[in-house]
């Protein structure tokens, strides 16, 4: 037995028992051993003594105890840590044998599917230790052991301890980090290292498992270092056949300057997430791909207002609305949706950045002038690639020729963009004869957007007077139904919306069967509240048909998907709305939210991050982000989330039951139980959904109270309760027989 093995078995002789030498390391030296206390094997390391003598005992100590906190599915655990006879140890879970350097000795290479899953699993738990402020400083495929398929870090906390004392370490002659997986700013000798760093040496191990080899080698740590400064960035595809996704998400990895690589580990896993999706379904990517230009994609730009008179604005926005609605009936045309057209309201944007945003080839923009009853409108077509006008003209007319020339519009555009009209049953059909109700429904149109509670009450009231002068005006009666179901759960109880949603909705089929948007009304109310999940599913999969345009039935069938157990379909049909509509914040939560279902906790992360991009103050975001982090088991970072969601929007009262969830988990029960308490008595007085209470209840571990709070919402059908068999939220419940019957009752797959 070697001198640094018989004082560390002397020291160590109450706790441990020295077993026998695993490797060795220029830093350190591992041990087998057996943990007396729990009669279990663990993997000793301990430092060389000139590290030890180095670092000292209390840096080591402090920043192993950092280490140690990280709890994550992909971080190898520490179990203990101290000095004994003057040498610095830790200890991990035995693990011999398995590590990636390994496999890769034996293998040389790896398959795209296993080289990219290490790498997401590994970003993931960087992405973790990142946001709980610890770099690791040494990514490198001797420090990613493989455990059971999946991908585990070990060593965190060391390269931290280490840093404080790199030029006495230089001085030694051993260097902080390995040079064939060294960022460049670390081989500079920089010390305040971030985040980035990591995901460069973690780009280096990916390309290794695809190459066969790092991307810089050399015969000694000085030439390998000067060709990372010096050498082009190596591709991928010089010697290995992968997708252009794959070359460009490790030459971004491999960016030199930091600002150019991925800005955190969360987005470099979700881009590997999306890559993956796509090699194993050969389905679009969710995120890079929502922005690729379609070949007769095209986006209709709000018509500016140039009347003297500001109110009709609601005018030119629904002479907008209206021309997206026709071009999407044109068969082989993609339109982008009015959430993301109208995102370009009244700004100065260049057409090419409109067109990377929207993934469009083209842009119609123009205005409208209404002067008493008489419309001046223009317009332009431009091709966003080279800002050359496809197309312009003028109109002016009387105001009740407005349906004529939406279609001479619509029709200039097909046939500029040599596309084909299905005859003459393509031709606008007036929704109305009654120029005054068209007129109240476009205002409808314009509050409903707005979403707000009074918003939407006034559009209920501007389309209730529309139908005053046309009783038979179908797309009003779609509007009402429209109105019903957004106000449902948040602001009216569900079971005196949806009813009045749904004879809305009905109404308006009466006079158009074959209306989407009152088809994909009927399909909210089956699936949001009479819980008919397969009859939902026909009649949106229906509306999807009639109008392959419309993100709004994209989505909805999004939401029932799930329900007959097609959870990966709902994924990629919740995109597709995405895709239709590239800048909807509704829709990209909705995607967050059952990234969360399907347990991709990262990418519900990441994809929450990209919606709060979109709208910074955007209200469901922060509480998907904080759910996802409450599931990977930090709820001090949840409560961070939770607490900002609760104060964008103080009247969805519910809110505040999340963050009872993060209390509890924190061991904070005194305060959690006090909003509860609060909850309970406000929805004595006005509604508060809950099936989210009971999220709270079972946190604290009120069952009882927890299914009390369930059976109410199945009593008022609300809404949410139908994803009760996949919200993480649940999991405290799920054990118990009524959580089953509940699941049951509802009809869930």
């Amino acid at each position: 037995m070697s001198d640094l093995s018989t004082r560390l078995a002397r020291g160590l002789a109450s706790h441990y028992t020295i077993d026998r030498e695993l490797g060795q390391g220029g830093m350190a030296i591992v041990f087998l051993a057996r943990d007396l206390r729990h009669d279990r094997q663990v993997a000793l390391k301990v430092l060389r003594p000139e590290i030890s003598a180095e670092i000292g005992a209390e840096r080591f100590l402090r920043e192993i105890k950092l280490a140690a906190g990280l709890t994550h599915p992909h971080i190898l655990p520490v179990f203990d840590s101290g000095e004994a006879d003057g040498l610095l140890f830790y200890v991990m879970p035995s693990m011999e044998g398995r590590s990636l350097r390994e496999r890769l000795d034996k293998e040389r290479q790896l398959s795209l599917t296993d080289a990219l899953r290490i790498t997401r699993e590994v970003a993931s738990a960087l992405d973790y230790a990142h946001r709980h402020n610890v770099v690791h400083r040494d990514i490198k495929p001797e420090n990613i052991l493989l455990h059971e398929g999946s991908a585990m870090v070990a060593d965190f906390g060391i390269g931290k301890a280490l840093s404080g004392n790199a030029s006495s370490l230089t001085q030694t002659g051993l260097s902080l980090g390995t040079p064939a997986y060294m960022s460049p700013e670390q081989a500079s000798g920089e010390l305040d290292t971030d985040g980035r760093s990591d995901l460069y040496s973690l780009g280096c191990v990916l390309y290794e498992m695809l190459a066969g080899e790092p991307p810089f080698t050399g015969v000694n740590a000085q030439a390998i270092i000067a060709k990372r400064f010096m050498s082009p960035i190596p591709k991928v595809r010089t010697t290995r056949d992968v997708p252009d996704s794959v070359d460009a998400a490790v030459t971004r990895a491999l960016a030199r300057t930091p600002a150019d690589r991925f800005p955190t580990a969360a987005e470099f896993a979700a881009t590997l997430r999306g890559i993956i999706h796509d090699a194993e379904t050969g389905a679009h990517r969710i995120t890079a791909d929502a922005h690729r230009v379609a070949p007769k994609a095209i986006a209709v730009l709000p018509l500016a207002n140039m009347s003297a008179d500001p109110e009709n604005e609601y005018f030119a926005d629904g002479m907008t609305e209206e021309v997206i609605n026709a071009l999407a009936k044109v068969p082989g045309m993609q339109v982008a949706s009015r959430t993301s057209s109208f995102a370009f309201k009244g700004k100065e944007v260049d057409v090419r950045q409109i067109g990377e945003k929207l993934g469009v080839g083209s842009v119609l923009e123009g205005s409208v002038r209404k002067v008493g009853n008489r419309i001046r409108i223009t317009a332009q077509l431009i091709n966003v690639e080279n800002g050359y006008h496809l197309w312009s003209e003028t109109y002016d007319r009387q105001l009740e020729d407005v349906f004529a020339v939406q279609d001479e519009i619509s029709r200039a555009i097909v046939d500029a963009l040599k596309l084909r009209l299905a005859g003459d049953a393509a031709q606008i059909v007036a929704p109305t004869k009654n120029l005054e109700a068209y007129t109240l429904y476009l205002k409808g149109r314009f509050f409903f957007v707005k979403l707000s509670e009074p918003a939407l009450r006034k559009a209920l009231d501007l389309f209730q007077h529309a139908l005053l002068q046309d009783p038979g005006f179908a797309r009003a009666y779609a509007g009402i139904a429209d109105v019903w179901c957004n106000l449902a759960d948040d602001w009216v109880a569900p079971d005196d919306a949806y009813p009045r949603a749904k004879a809305a909705a009905e109404r308006a089929l009466q006079r158009d069967p074959e209306l989407a948007e009152a088809i994909t009304s009927i399909g909210k109310v089956l699936c949001w509240h009479e819980w008919d999940f397969a009859g939902a599913e026909v009649q949106l999969a229906r509306a999807v048909a009639l109008s392959p345009n419309y993100a709004e039935a994209h989505y909805v069938h999004g939401t029932a998907l799930p329900l007959v157990g097609r959870l990966e379909d709902a994924i990629e049909t919740m995109a597709k709305a995405l895709k239709l509509d590239p800048l909807s914040v509704h829709y990209s939560e909705w995607l967050s939210r059952f990234l969360l279902y399907a347990r991709d906790y990262d990418g519900a992360i990441a994809q929450g991050h990209r919606t709060l991009e979109m709208d910074e103050v955007c209200i469901r975001a922060p509480h998907y982000i904080g759910s996802a982090h409450l599931a990977l088991g930090d709820p001090e970072l949840a409560l961070t989330w939770y607490r900002r969601a609760q104060a964008l929007e103080k009247s969805v009262r519910s809110y505040d039951a999340m963050i009872v969830r993060a209390l509890a988990a924190l061991g904070q029960r005194e305060e959690a139980e006090a909003i509860l308490v609060r909850l309970d008595e406000e929805s004595r007085q006005q509604y508060v959904r809950s099936e989210i209470l009971a999220m709270g209840y079972a946190a604290v571990g009120d069952l009882d109270h927890a299914f009390a709070a369930l059976e109410r919402a199945y009593n008022a059908r609300s809404a949410g309760l139908i994803y009760l068999h996949l919200d993480p939220g649940y999991e405290p419940l799920r054990a118990d027989p009524r959580f089953t019957d509940l699941v049951t009752r509802i009809g869930l797959r």
